[in-house]
């Protein structure tokens, strides 16, 4: 098999494998708090301690995949492509006034 057919063929199930992932399981651990959705703060004895809550997840611990984003993103584009515009009362915009 040569190489691009090859390469092609790798990263279709790549892709395939990263959809499946972001259908069945849309959250990630959020990479700043490893999930924990919280820092570590040590006392001066040394024991761990809960820190402030995680600004980017604000406390969950999870976050949205990248994937799962796209495909929201390519859902609303292609939801309101589907919708029709509200009509509106078309008034005269330079109309004399009085």
């Amino acid at each position: 098999m040569t190489p691009f057919p090859l390469a092609g063929a790798c990263l279709l199930i790549v892709t395939l494998c990263y959809f499946s992932v972001c259908a069945g399981s849309p959250y990630g651990d959020c990479r700043r708090c490893h999930g924990m959705g919280h820092a570590i703060k040590h006392d001066r004895k040394g024991r761990a301690k809960r820190g402030k809550n995680c600004r980017r997840c604000q406390g969950h611990g999870k976050r949205l995949r990248v994937g799962r984003r796209l495909f929201n993103l390519w859902l609303r584009i292609y939801r309101e492509g589907q919708t029709e515009p509200a009509k509106t009362s078309a008034a005269r915009p330079f109309a004399k006034k009085g």
